[in-house]
């Protein structure tokens, strides 16, 4: 049996200390994706969807949060800078935002700051729940605590005025962020559409290669 190596990212680097690989498509993107990791998570859990969106014509960045992998430092209140940060390597195109759990959290936050078209939110949690595991110790990185501890007070999820289309995707079995999050949101925000796994656990949607072709699809569609 005959394996391929898939193909690596078109670029990595550093932009403002934070570590990033880039991946373009073989044409002119049709739009391009910030991808944000979760809580102690990194870039890497999330290539594989960044393969998907290149093969399907997008350009996407995914990138270390300070205090993650390859970045360093503290995470602090900068985290919305950083993802405009890392947006500025897809250049001139339309922009997503896709993440997982606390990169669920910022992807819907960064929509506005970004003029996003569009935010895929994979079991986002709360910053309520966000503060709640800083302050017990279940969100092991390193953190400035007080400061990101302000950035969370200042930024509750208040999607009821988010005019940006929003798919939300959640395993009902998530054992870390309650699927009845993910349902309160979709009942508020004005343009949402949620997709609810049954079963599962906090990881397994953001790696099934079905849900990620239907992210990719209702991409098309809204963008």
């Amino acid at each position: 049996m005959r394996y391929e190596t898939p193909a690596p990212p078109a670029e990595v680097g550093k932009t403002d200390g934070l570590a990033y690989s880039l991946w373009l498509p073989d044409a002119d993107p049709w739009a391009g994706v910030v991808i944000i990791h979760g809580a102690g998570s990194s870039k890497e859990s999330h290539h594989d969807f960044a393969r998907a969106a290149r093969s399907a014509g997008l350009s996407a960045v995914c990138f270390d949060q300070r205090g993650h992998g390859d970045s360093g430092g503290r995470l602090d209140g900068r985290a919305l800078d950083d993802v405009a940060t890392v947006a500025a390597l897809l250049g001139d195109v339309p922009l997503a935002t896709r993440g997982s759990s606390m990169g669920g959290y910022l992807a819907i936050l960064a929509a506005e700051r970004l003029g996003a078209a569009a935010v895929v939110a994979i079991c986002p949690a709360s910053a309520d729940g966000l503060l709640r595991g800083l302050r017990g110790g279940e969100l092991d990185f390193p953190a400035d605590v007080s400061a990101v501890e302000a950035f969370l007070a200042e930024h509750p999820l208040d999607v009821e005025h988010l005019a940006t289309p929003l798919l939300l995707l959640h395993a009902e079995g998530d054992e870390r962020v309650p699927v009845a999050h993910s349902r309160e949101l979709a009942r508020v925000a004005p343009n949402a559409e949620l997709v609810v796994v049954p079963g599962g656990h906090h990881r397994s949607v953001q790696h099934d290669a079905e849900l990620q072709g239907h992210a990719l699809r209702w991409l098309r569609k809204v963008v």
